[in-house]
């Protein structure tokens, strides 16, 4: 799970396609993710990409 903001803004929550669950707030924008049936062993290294945009 990745929390952008505050925990506490969680207002919905909405599953994609892809098995991935968005946090989102009451203005509806995204503030956290989880996918979900990840999983990853302990010799490879797990890394993270995000891409941000404005309105």
């Amino acid at each position: 799970m990745a929390q952008l903001t505050d925990p506490e803004q969680e207002y919905s929550f909405e599953e994609t396609g892809d098995e991935i669950v968005l946090m989102k707030n009451r203005a509806g924008n995204v503030i956290g993710f989880e996918k979900l049936n990840y999983s990853t062993s302990d010799s490879e290294p797990f890394n993270v990409a995000f891409s941000a945009s404005e309105r």
